[in-house]
């Protein structure tokens, strides 16, 4: 099953099809690499490699993965790991029509493999391997990247991706090697939660990314609504907000969850009591009628997302507020950095659960990390930001990544 953008029209598929001129057969052994972006892993290809129908990727996706494993889900049979965060693709090429190329110097699209299934979603971008569009392009030559003002030793490459039809921009260092640039990784400027060492400071941001998949903000025009969804034998309720920047996620508190299930959550439990299947369950039927009242289609299990928002403890004063985050129903390690990203932006919204969380959070101690939140997850934190117009209109939102090349060469399919 190969899953597009449920809710409205997809320019991606038509888009990858019409651009260049394609090989007959697909090689395999297919050229490939291997990359690091932020804590995701996945397989970047070049477009004019694969098949011209993008129909015809599936077989190729789910052999280079090793899907579908629905006994063990473990993808030994190829390069996935398990995880949704490392069951992952990236096709990228040339912009696809002269009015594109104006503005944009790169093209991607993002795959999510499915572990059990083997079902290819479209539906939504990876944040975390966005961050090494710009270096891949650099890789194979696809594109020149631009100069920063100012800066030495720094380019940017601007990125057009098609599953959510978003301009991302990634910035990052550079060397000259042989009369060309080449990104430089290794430079131990920071270091990100769930990764060990520093590394070269990447700086991603997602331009104009409210709307990414249902046009609107704020998809039902209110900053939290009230989900119903079928519990046992009943119907139960939740608050929730239902917010669409770079991805659409359903928000809703560990509060409001807890308190529907009757569970007693200590801050010392929090974690594990989103591992338990009861308590996954009930997740899923609330993100599915979040999907709904989003316009979404409740069947894909790659978007919309759904986190748990949580009050920092009062020993967690460093941060603003905490996530607990599910990708394809199993709890994220970390956070999907488009969740993040989505927070970031959900935060400067009133009337979010975030923004009141966030907002009581900083009162009570009392600090202020200026224009970035500071999200507490479960392997560390991150720091988001946010250019939000008086209007309301979201003009950008940004984060800092680090990436590393794995692996150059050919995999089979």
């Amino acid at each position: 099953m190969l899953r597009g953008m449920a809710g409205r029209a997809s320019p991606a598929l038509p888009a990858l099809a019409a651009a260049g001129a394609r090989r007959m057969t697909t090689a395999n052994p297919l050229p490939a690499t291997f990359m690091r972006g932020g804590t995701s892993k996945g397989i970047f290809l070049k477009r004019s490699d694969l098949p011209e129908d993008p129909k015809d990727w599936m077989p190729v996706f789910q052999g280079l993965m090793g899907s579908p494993d629905p006994i063990y889900r473990r993808q030994l049979n190829g390069m996935g790991g398990g995880v949704s965060s490392l069951s992952k693709i990236c096709v990228v090429g040339p912009p696809s029509s002269p009015e594109r190329a104006s503005h944009v110097d790169i093209e991607y699209i993002f795959v999510q493999v499915g572990i059990e299934d083997g079902a290819l979603d479209l539906s939504g971008n990876c944040g975390n391997l966005s961050s090494m569009i710009g270096v891949f392009a650099l890789d194979e030559g696809l594109c020149s990247p631009r100069q920063v003002e100012g800066e030495v030793g720094l380019a940017r490459v601007r990125s057009y991706n098609t599953n959510t039809d978003k301009v991302i921009d990634t910035t990052f260092p550079v060397s000259l090697s042989e009369d060309r640039h080449v990104a430089a990784l290794d430079i131990p400027q920071v270091e990100m939660a769930g990764v060990p060492g520093k590394a070269s400071r990447i700086v991603l941001q997602f331009v104009n990314p409210g709307g990414a998949r249902t046009g609107k903000l704020l998809p039902t025009g209110n900053p939290t609504d009230v989900l119903e969804f079928e519990n046992g034998s009943s119907v139960s309720r939740i608050p929730a907000s239902l917010v669409d920047a770079t991805n659409p996620t359903v928000f809703t508190t560990s509060q409001h969850l807890f308190a529907l299930l009757g569970i007693a959550a200590g801050r010392e439990s929090l974690g594990r009591q989103f591992t338990s299947p009861d308590v996954e369950a009930v997740l899923e039927r609330i993100r599915q009628a979040g999907a709904v009242k989003m316009g979404l289609d409740p069947t894909a299990k790659a978007q919309p997302k759904i986190a748990v928002l949580s009050e920092p403890g009062s020993d967690e004063g460093d941060t603003d507020i905490v996530i607990h985050a599910l990708s394809m129903g199993v709890l994220h390690k970390a956070v999907p950095m488009t969740v993040g990203l989505c927070l970031g932006v959900a935060a400067g919204v009133k009337g979010t659960l975030a923004h009141d969380i966030v907002t009581k959070a900083r009162s009570r101690t009392e600090t202020s990390h200026g224009d970035m939140l500071r999200i507490r997850h479960p392997g560390g934190v991150v720091e988001v930001g946010a250019d939000i117009a008086e209007d309301g209109e979201v003009l950008n939102a940004q984060v800092v990544r680090t990436g590393r090349r794995l692996m150059k060469g050919v995999v089979w399919w």
